[in-house]
């Protein structure tokens, strides 16, 4: 339990500048509570479920543990944010800022689609919209289809943890969240002024069905999404819902844009590359419109095979993996231990196999000897009980 504590007890020791503070009761108990918090935002399940003590917490801490965490920001840092960065925003940025503010005033809920490709300024627009809400003590909860897109947010979670979205929701047509009317998490549905979704491209239609439909339950309104204002960003150009197996025809069924629900989006879109005006790079710009080509179809496409073929300027051919990664990792040998060095290059795969495979030829040529670590984790569930990711 010491090691679970310890980044307690190193921030007491900060807050009161005292080396000699040691491990107490309360820290363990402090310990405890934000396990179990985790616990209940992952499962929605107290601690005591998974076998270990349950903490010294009051009934009404247990039940604001979602509203606690929404409303945990500092209003003076977040007005600072805004202050700062908003006379930033380029024209097409403050012209949809100001429209999802003004919406957001009005209260009377709304849909809207962000159509942003990479490097458009989007994670900016959305760092500030949520900023602004919070620096008057508003609740904007920031989801996002997959993890690390959600690391990107301030506060930003997958959708499937916040909304308790079920495993198999590709197979459930009728799938609701599971989140209960009573709950602290629907008391923050309630009251959040929006719900932004990242990278929501990537997500089953039914998902965004299932919101609809609990969102309506939880308010007792028959609105779309109960009332709720619903801000997507994407970019269908990208990934889009994985069906394992599936034909074209499954794929696009799967996508938001067959819900029935899309028939009521108002898409508003950013198109200036912010990425390629900073570096001032020629070959950048046209390395960016290339992609949009392939994402809006303008390659041609191989009857048979279903490939396209890439310009000769798009990209560099190498004959082997070895070549491969001896171009993107050169030195890796003695350049191991140098996290810049590390963060400035990857290498990517559209197949776990082929990751696998690159990641052992690179491992093999780090000094020492290879060791491999198997997890044991699983998920389990019953007919009674569907575990959320």
């Amino acid at each position: 339990k010491d090691s679970m504590t310890d980044d307690i007890l190193y921030r007491y020791r900060t807050r009161y500048n005292d080396l000699t503070i040691s491990f107490s009761d309360a820290m363990y108990n402090e310990s405890l509570i934000a396990i179990e918090d985790l616990c209940i935002a992952i499962a929605n399940l107290p601690i005591s479920h998974f076998g270990m003590s349950s903490p010294n917490r009051s009934a009404s801490d247990l039940l604001n543990t979602d509203m606690n965490r929404e409303l945990q920001y500092n209003t003076v840092e977040m007005a600072g944010i805004v202050s700062r960065n908003v006379p930033l925003l380029n024209d097409e940025q403050k012209i949809i800022y100001d429209r999802i503010m003004l919406a957001v005033s009005a209260g009377q809920g709304g849909f809207f689609f962000l159509d942003a490709p990479g490097g458009t300024g989007k994670t900016f627009l959305i760092s500030l919209l949520l900023a602004e809400i919070r620096s008057k003590n508003g609740i904007a909860l920031a989801v996002a289809s997959s993890g690390i897109a959600a690391t990107l947010l301030d506060g930003g979670r997958t959708a499937h943890s916040a909304f308790k979205l079920p495993l198999n929701i590709q197979n459930n047509p009728d799938a609701v969240c599971k989140i209960k009317k009573q709950s602290s998490m629907a008391t923050v549905l309630k009251q959040c002024k929006i719900i932004i979704w990242d990278e929501c491209t990537m997500a089953h239609k039914h998902s965004l069905e299932a919101l609809d439909r609990t969102l309506k339950d939880i308010k007792n309104n028959d609105k779309l999404f109960g009332g709720t204002l619903l801000l997507l960003s994407g970019d269908f150009r990208q990934t889009l819902p994985v069906i394992p197996r599936s034909t074209y025809a499954d794929e696009i069924n799967a996508c938001l844009k067959s819900s029935r629900l899309w028939r009521n989006v108002e898409k508003v879109q950013l198109t200036v590359n912010m990425r390629v005006q900073m570096l001032q790079d020629p070959s950048a710009e046209t390395f960016s419109k290339q992609l949009l080509d392939i994402g809006d179809g303008k390659v041609a496409v191989h009857e048979n095979t279903g490939c396209i073929k890439l310009q000769t300027d798009f990209c560099t051919i190498i004959d082997s993996q070895n070549t491969l990664i001896d171009r993107i990792f050169p030195d890796v040998h003695t350049q191991y231990l140098n996290h810049k060095w590390l963060a400035e290059r990857a290498i990517l795969a559209s197949k776990n196999v082929d990751v696998n495979g690159l990641n052992l030829k690179i491992q093999q040529l780090l000094p020492g000897d290879l060791m491999s670590y198997k997890s044991i984790d699983a998920v389990c569930a019953t007919n009674e009980t569907e575990l959320s990711n």
